[in-house]
């Protein structure tokens, strides 16, 4: 009997789809903004109809978060984003400079290559989708293994509703049969543009070494900062409504809480009041040793997952109503899991002697892990604010909101995303919430506004300036000094 080789099978399937989605894609390139604005409306209101049936299927199949906050990302994902993006000029001139004499003209990249978490896979899917067809271009998918079904039906509700409004076949696709081999056929083949990748920092590393353009986010490790003239009580119920939503899946929300020493007891009693559960020394080397596997990246089984859960799978005891659980800590290293990225309801908690030192740690931890990512300062005062800003290695600082939803766009103004920049100190081509304009190249068309001779000399104030600046060093000083002299 033949044996049937997967990667083979995976290698040839993905082929098939970047040949359909690079036919679909060159007749795509020539419809009007009227007609691209008429395919992204009609996909945004199938996946905004579909956002509860497509939740419930991400939390059945990974068993992250909860099904509730994912039916508001994926109405985030689909009406926010789409309201953020249904009136960008995408198509042909998007500026005609007069007076500089320069035309820009959007030019679509081609096809992307979308790669999918688990942790937020229906979600990003739609945005993707949506930002990529609004730019112009084709787009291919690779779901995360864990999460194939639910962003197979979410290709499925989308291309559906494109095609319908009259999209060609093809544009949207999506791999079914999935290995290694077979995504990275579709990162590294010539007729992929552009790679769009979310997921853990192994994905996004190759992602980079691929070959191809790419644009991809590192972790996130958000300290929140609550600064000592900040409201405390607001600043408590941002920060757990925040590392509650969805579990803490998001990784714009926040890892830790940074406290001045003369805030200390006021904090704790506020996040003890608000539902947080301080664990004892013996408590968090207990729970410590289940964050991370041995490999030293986070252990799957706390991603996305209730404190109760938690607390059950490493043999802890809290109380009833617990929403959060806080580790007091004084160190920052890869080797400590409280000072990493935790995709849970699990928050570190840091004591420094001034605001300045708070500074000192905040960066600490981001250099650990999520540098460029995301900060959060809770204050009410803008030099402080200030302050912080010039000095944080971080693509986003969020100030008085929720970091999960402010990172993402859902309480700032910030562009409504689902893959974050990290900029170039967290290893990413862009530091921007990524939107359609980061998946368009810019033909630029400039008129000439000078003749040779203005450039070589001749009677122009720009000649007259350039032939001084060419004059004898030596002789320039000379004239000056005696200039002064007089």
């Amino acid at each position: 009997m033949d044996v049937i080789d997967k990667d083979l099978q995976s290698i040839q399937e993905t082929r098939c789809l970047i040949s359909k989605a690079k036919l679909a894609q060159k007749q795509y390139q020539s419809f009007s903004q009227e007609q691209i604005d008429t395919i992204i409306e009609k996909m945004a209101k199938a996946a905004d109809d579909a956002a509860e049936r497509l939740a419930k299927l991400a939390f059945e199949e990974t068993g992250f978060g909860k099904w509730q906050d994912k039916v508001l990302k994926n109405q985030f994902a689909s009406t926010i984003v789409y309201n953020r993006i249904k009136d960008m000029k995408t198509v042909g001139v998007l500026q005609d400079d007069k007076e500089n004499k320069v035309l820009e003209v959007a030019v679509p990249v081609g096809i992307i290559a979308g790669l999918i978490p688990s942790t937020n896979p229906t979600s990003t899917t739609i945005y993707k989708a949506l930002i990529a067809l609004k730019s112009g271009n084709a787009i291919i998918f690779s779901p995360h293994p864990s999460a194939k079904n639910c962003i197979t039906e979410t290709v499925k509700v989308l291309n559906q509703a494109a095609i319908e409004a009259g999209a060609p076949e093809g544009l949207i696709g999506c791999m079914n049969i999935l290995t290694l081999q077979g995504t990275n056929e579709l990162m590294s083949h010539r007729d992929t543009s552009l790679i769009l990748a979310t997921g853990g920092e192994a994905m996004v590393k190759a992602a980079y070494s691929s070959g191809t353009p790419a644009i991809g986010v590192g972790p996130g490790n958000g300290p929140a900062f609550i600064e000592k003239t900040a409201n405390f009580q607001l600043a408590v119920k941002r920060i757990i409504e925040s590392k509650t939503f969805d579990n803490g899946v998001i990784c714009a929300s926040e890892q830790s809480i940074i406290v001045e020493r003369e805030s200390k007891d006021s904090v704790k009693a506020e996040l003890k009041k608000q539902g947080a559960y301080f664990l004892s020394p013996e408590q968090s080397e207990k729970l410590g040793s289940f964050l991370l596997r041995g490999n030293g990246t986070m252990n799957p089984q706390i991603v996305g997952k209730s404190v109760e859960t938690i607390a059950a799978i490493a043999g802890l005891s809290i109380p009833e109503g617990t929403k959060v659980l806080i580790s007091e800590q004084k160190t920052v290293s890869m080797k400590n899991p409280y000072s990493r990225e935790k995709l849970a309801p699990i928050l570190a908690f840091y004591v420094e002697e001034n605001k300045e030192a708070a500074l000192q740690r905040s960066i600490e931890l981001l250099m650990n892990e999520g540098k460029g990512h995301s900060f959060i300062i809770h204050t009410e005062t803008e030099e402080v604010v200030k302050e912080f800003a010039l000095q944080v290695p971080v693509s986003r600082m969020m100030v008085n909101t929720p970091g999960a939803l402010g990172g993402i766009g859902g309480t700032t103004n910030l562009f409504p995303a689902l893959t974050l920049g990290c900029g170039a100190i967290g290893g990413s081509s862009t530091s921007d919430n990524v939107g359609p304009e980061n998946l368009l190249n810019i033909r630029k068309v400039s008129y000439g506004v000078k003749e040779l001779a203005d450039l070589k000399g001749g009677n122009s104030e720009a000649s007259n300036t350039l032939n001084l600046s060419t004059q004898n060093v030596e002789d320039l000083v000379k004239m000056i000094l005696q200039q002064l002299a007089v």
